[in-house]
């Protein structure tokens, strides 16, 4: 496997005790072009890096989704290698994400750390947070992957570009995966291995924070690849308020009295939005499922002619 054509990138933020380690492994394994984006680490991360080998480049704002964001355009190279640069990722796994690419069979290969997960790798809140939100995405996106905040990833640089990326947090890995689903893009998952933090480091993430960001923007970007889905959950919420209110209402009416007229309407209102959303998640359903089958098509045609 030649690596010429292969970016190794790597985010960072205050990871001196790591990093080398890191950089040296994949020039073990003959990677050459390796990338470190740092997030203005205040530590030796950025001094031991260039050390190592790497070249460095220091992103203008914050935020690992940011930093992507920023260096995809930057990047020559034909395929990107994403991996975190805190020493739970192993180099030794990059053939296994690679060659799915390599061989023209995914534009994008997601690392599942849950196949080979060391013990004490995932806290016990951070392992059933991922669980709840893999779950929740194949719920909405109909795709069935198992990590999809995995930060071990490659894919070709053709393909990323073709996502709109805007979310400037850890809500990257999320946004990357349903972008991909979106624009049609063939998505594997390949084992790997997971290890434990190395000593010194610190995670950057909330599980709660950071978590209920990701499953904001999981639901949120629903509305155009499922749309039955968020106007259907919006629509029925709505209904369900109003059918409530009807109870109480419908109570007055059938003993006689009707003393909550500004209520009777707002349960009108209530079940008549409902409804309407019900309505526009059906239309938008439609709508959606012509746009994927145009993108497939798309991207057939485009394969058939390289």
């Amino acid at each position: 496997m030649s690596y010429e054509d292969i970016c190794v990138l790597i985010p960072t933020l205050n990871e001196e005790h790591s990093i080398e380690c890191v950089i040296n492994e994949f020039r073990e394994l003959g990677f050459k072009n390796i990338l470190v984006v740092d997030g203005h680490s205040i530590d030796q991360t950025v001094n031991k890096a260039e050390m190592a080998g790497a070249r460095v480049f220091v992103q203008s704002g914050a935020g690992k989704g940011q930093a992507l964001m920023e260096i995809f355009d930057l990047i020559k190279e034909d395929y990107i290698l994403l991996i975190d640069g805190d020493g739970t990722y192993l180099p030794s796994d990059a053939s296994g994400l690679l060659e799915p690419l390599l061989n023209g069979r995914a534009d994008h290969v997601i690392g599942n750390r849950f196949t080979h997960l060391e013990g004490g790798a995932l806290r016990r809140l951070n392992f059933l947070g991922n669980k709840l939100i893999n779950r929740f995405f194949s719920l909405i996106y109909r795709v069935k992957l198992t990590d999809i905040l995995s930060g071990y990833r490659a894919f070709n640089t053709e393909g990323i570009r073709l996502l709109d990326l805007s979310k400037p947090g850890f809500e990257i890995e999320s946004e990357m995966t349903i972008e991909s689903v979106k624009k049609g893009l063939k998505i594997i998952e390949v084992p790997i291995s997971y290890s434990a933090r190395a000593m010194g480091t610190q995670t950057k993430l909330n599980p709660i924070r950071d978590g209920l960001k990701i499953v904001l923007t999981i639901f949120r970007m629903a509305r155009t690849q499922n749309p039955m889905f968020f106007f259907g959950l919006i629509g029925s919420l709505f209904g369900a308020i109003g059918f409530l209110f009807g109870i109480y209402v419908i109570g007055e009416w059938l003993n006689g009295r009707i003393e909550h007229v500004p209520l009777t309407i707002l349960t009108a209102i209530l079940i008549i939005v409902g409804f309407q959303l019900f309505l526009i998640g059906i239309l938008g359903d439609v709508m959606a499922s012509h746009h994927q089958e145009v993108m497939h098509e798309i991207h057939r045609v485009y394969r058939k002619r390289k």
